[in-house]
């Protein structure tokens, strides 16, 4: 979900599936003071749902951020048959690492059920 769909979504859907581990942060005083508007523009969501949803929205948009670049590997060809690179750089091991800690999260989750 990116920043632009996330007001749409405040409006009407609540947040998925919650990771039984807490993040404590102290946010600088303008964001700080800038969530406090986002709570009362959307009563319906408090300080944790917000801080949740737009953490989650910027992780994706980071992860599309991540650079491709490409290696000497060909893995597949594009609609005109150019041939696709395999990428080498930081988004294979995000995600890589991303699924990793997720089967590990799930684990824990399910340890406590």
């Amino acid at each position: 979900m990116n920043i632009a769909d996330l007001v749409r979504h405040w409006e009407v859907a609540s947040a998925g599936e919650l990771a039984a581990g807490e993040y404590r942060l102290r946010l600088p005083l303008r964001d700080a003071a800038r969530i406090a508007a986002l709570v009362d523009m959307y009563p319906r969501r408090n300080q944790e749902e917000l801080l949740s949803e737009l953490l989650s929205a910027a992780m994706d948009e980071l992860e599309a951020a991540l650079p491709y670049v490409a290696g000497s590997r060909v893995i597949a060809e594009d609609d005109q048959g150019d041939p696709v690179f395999d990428d080498v750089g930081p988004t294979p091991r995000f995600i890589a690492l991303t699924k990793k800690y997720m089967e590990l999260l799930e684990k824990q989750m399910a340890g406590k059920r």
